[in-house]
This record gives C-alpha cells, structure tokens and sequence, in this order.
C-alpha cells in the first residue's frame, strides 16, 4: 500500500474514508426512499381509481427519455472514473461535463414536465396521487442537484490545479452516489408512470 493510499485508507475494513462513508450515506438514503415507496403503496390501496387516473396523466415520453439521459449519465460518469484512474484528465473532464450536462438535461425535462402540470392546474394539493408524485420526484430531483455540485467542483479543481494521482477515490465515492440517484430513478420511474 503507498503512503498515499495509506493516508484514506482505513485499516480495519481496507476502504477510503470517503468510499465507506458514500456507502453508509447511501444505505440511509435507501431507507429514506423505502418510506416515500412503502407510503405510495399503501395510499395507493385507499384509492386505486384515483392513482390510476392521475398516472395516466403523466408524460410518460418525457419520462422515458429523462430515463435515457440518466442512464447515459451514469455510463459517462463511469468513464470520467476511468479516465481519472488511467490518469487522463482530458478524458476525465470530457465525461464528467457530459455527466454534469446530462443532469442539467434531466432537470431540464423535468422542470417543462412540472410547468406542464402546473399549467394544467395539478399540484401537489390536487389528490394524493400527485402528493406523492412532486414529493418523490421532487425530493430525487434534489439528490440530482446535490452531485451536480460536487461534479462542477471537481470539474473547476482538475482545470485549475489538477486532481492528484491516488485520489480518484473521491471520484469513485461520487459515481458511487450518482449511480445510487440512478438506481432510484429506475425505481420512479416503473412506480409513478406505468405500474397502472
């Protein structure tokens, strides 16, 4: 083990602080979110035609196509990663701005989606379904916000200063998270827009 490696690592269970405490964080997170699904499914049982009717509204082709733009954005994220790892930071910048893009694409689409809803007079007010659907969708929009900020940091420290060889942990601890925000859009996606 180099005296770098030496200085993250922990040595009872061999990780990087950063990588171990990414996975304490996210076994957190996964419970958080097993609240919003368990909640779902039991409201849904109290009013089916009502959850029906309401998920039938929803923009499922901008829906499928935020799916597309997260799952690319975890594959570039992945890359960034890799690069880093081999030490190319061209490369690594490339595909962590990709990664960063798509995020901001995502938003993006999903911002027109809840102008459409509103424009439509449904908020979160309206019935339970969309109480569940704006906080569900809300609150992961804001787990995608919360890695846009650390990837725009990284991005601005590797143009400027470099990131040191042996830290690619750190990277490795946010794809960790990003694929985790991927995961439970994975999740959203089925629950909220075609499971009716």
């Amino acid at each position: 083990m180099t005296s770098t490696t030496a200085i993250h690592a922990r040595f009872d269970t061999g990780l990087p602080h950063g990588k171990l405490a990414m996975w304490i964080f996210i076994a957190s997170e996964i419970m958080f979110f097993a609240g919003f699904f368990g909640a779902f499914i039991v409201l849904r049982g109290f009013q089916p035609d009502v959850f029906a009717a309401s998920a039938h509204a929803l923009d499922k082709v901008a829906a499928t196509i935020n799916t597309a733009v997260l799952i690319t954005s975890s594959l570039t994220m992945a890359l960034s990663h890799l690069a880093l790892e081999k030490g190319d930071e061209k490369q690594f910048r490339l595909f962590l701005f990709l990664t960063l893009l798509c995020a901001l694409g995502f938003l993006g689409i999903k911002t027109f989606e809840y102008g459409t809803k509103f424009g439509h007079h449904i908020f979160p007010w309206t019935n339970t379904f969309y109480a569940s659907y704006f906080l569900m969708t809300g609150f992961h929009a804001l787990h995608v916000v919360g890695g846009m900020i650390p990837m725009t940091w990284f991005l601005f420290k590797s143009a400027l200063k470099g990131i040191p060889h042996g830290n690619h942990h750190r990277i490795e601890a946010l794809g960790l998270y990003w694929h985790f925000v991927d995961l439970v859009w994975i999740f959203l996606f089925p629950t909220l827009y075609l499971i009716f």
